[in-house]
């Protein structure tokens, strides 16, 4: 787990305002929001609102992982289903067979976490994926939905949103995944740190706005930190 940095008065100030705002936007859609000053303080929310006996689907999120909620989870004896974390520690698997395969399993859990690309101040929820395993988790399957996010992912709009997938977290994703794990295959992106709207084995095939829920299912923890890509 990385360790918390500090975060100055004016900081904390501008935090927050952005946060309540997106709170604001969040409950008109039906998705419930919570706010937290530190990673430390969400970790605790996230295991207290899971129960002990619960499974859990996990769709690879570097801020799940600078929380340590993965590993607190996992520590207290729970089944994590993923295919980005095994034997106690982030893993990178080798085929999108085994992706596909894992991904089935998660969407049995009982509880699905993964982190958010983009939030827009009006609570609108923007999400990409290669393979769509973590899109799938988040629309359907699992019980219960905890979307984790920094500060740092709130824009102003779909707009910026859709841009701020394409400037800083598939490129920043496609060079974790592709290029720092020695994959055969690697999106342009990747190399040049930007997007050129390619047709290879890109990290943004499928893009999900989540404009409204009918029923409680989904819920979005924001921290007052810089987190995650």
């Amino acid at each position: 787990m990385i360790e918390e940095k500090d975060v100055s008065e004016e900081e904390r100030w501008h935090f927050e305002r952005l946060a309540l705002q997106c709170l604001k936007g969040l409950k008109k859609r039906n998705l419930m929001g919570y706010y937290f000053t530190s990673r430390n303080e969400a970790k605790g929310h996230v295991l207290r609102t899971i129960p002990s006996d619960a499974t859990i689907g996990f769709g690879d999120s570097v801020t799940l992982y600078q929380i340590g909620v993965i590993e607190a989870l996992q520590d207290r004896g729970q089944k994590i289903i993923s295919a980005y974390w095994k034997d106690g520690k982030v893993y990178f698997p080798s085929t999108k067979k085994e992706v596909v395969r894992v991904g089935r399993e998660a969407l049995f859990a009982d509880y699905f976490l993964a982190g958010i690309n983009a939030l827009t101040l009006d609570g609108e929820v923007v999400n990409t994926d290669g393979t769509g395993n973590r899109l799938a988790g988040i629309i359907f399957g699992p019980r219960k939905v905890i979307l984790v996010a920094g500060v740092n992912k709130i824009v102003a709009n779909v707009e910026q949103a859709l841009g701020r997938i394409k400037e800083v977290a598939a490129p920043l994703n496609a060079r974790r995944h592709h290029v720092k794990h020695g994959m055969e295959t690697t999106p342009p992106c990747a190399q040049i740190g930007m997007c050129v709207d390619c047709r290879s084995n890109r990290m943004c095939c499928f893009t999900l706005i989540i404009e409204h829920q009918i029923t409680p299912r989904i819920e979005v923890v924001l921290i007052g930190e810089r987190l995650g890509l």
